[in-house]
């Protein structure tokens, strides 16, 4: 018979096990929502309950309790969003639903989340950030036209008409090229060669060269 065995070690350490139900409960905090192996599920389950009860009874001292297992903004949201939520529930606050196997290694997933969740109105706070988000760009856009007079839509005007005159030029120069007659073979003998002019000889003696002194005013 099984006694004083309780608790999984999920393959882990205890250092590994305890980062692993840190990130899992801050983000359980965070989204509300979790998919994860019924394992881990299980295991994180009355930790996450633990918590819910010391963001209830509120305070210096419980925050920082509840700070030694999540991060600053998931702490933020327990102790004013989700702990008020369940002000007049005794306990039970999650619950977990089970997903089938996963396809790989055939193992038992499961989603675990407040009892409290909804989908629907979670998506549409999702649609309203994100509507606001855009909303903020467009903003900081018709900020920026105000004061240097060009805009997103300025923008790639201009490098529209800069693509269409480099192709004008390019165009320009091979007309230009093809306009050239080509000289013939005669006309290049007929024509006077340009003489070079004999470069001034330098003297080495002793591996130093010998320069032409400057003249005065340096000219």
């Amino acid at each position: 018979m099984q006694h004083n065995r309780a608790g999984r070690k999920l393959g882990r350490t205890s250092a590994h096990r305890k980062a692993l139900f840190r990130n899992q409960l801050t983000s359980l905090f965070l989204h509300e929502r979790i998919q994860t192996t019924i394992s881990k599920a299980k295991e994180l389950r009355p930790l996450a309950e633990k918590l819910v009860t010391l963001g209830k009874r509120g305070g210096l001292h419980a925050r920082r309790l509840a700070l030694r297992d999540v991060t600053q903004d998931a702490a933020k949201r327990l102790f004013d969003e989700i702990a008020p939520r369940f002000a007049t529930r005794p306990g039970g606050y999650t619950r977990i639903l089970k997903l089938g196997q996963r396809q790989g290694d055939a193992a038992e997933k499961a989603i675990i989340e407040f009892v409290d969740f909804d989908f629907a109105q979670r998506r549409a706070e999702k649609k309203a950030a994100d509507k606001t988000v855009e909303k903020k760009e467009s903003l900081l856009d018709k900020a920026r036209r105000l004061v240097t007079g060009k805009g997103s839509g300025d923008k790639e005007a201009g490098k529209a008409d800069e693509s269409t005159e480099g192709a004008d030029g390019k165009t320009e120069k091979k007309a230009v090229k093809k306009a050239a007659p080509k000289m013939t073979k005669a006309a290049k003998d007929s024509a006077p060669k340009a003489t070079k002019t004999p470069r001034a000889k330098v003297e080495k003696k002793g591996g130093s060269t010998t320069r032409t002194p400057r003249k005065a005013g340096g000219a």
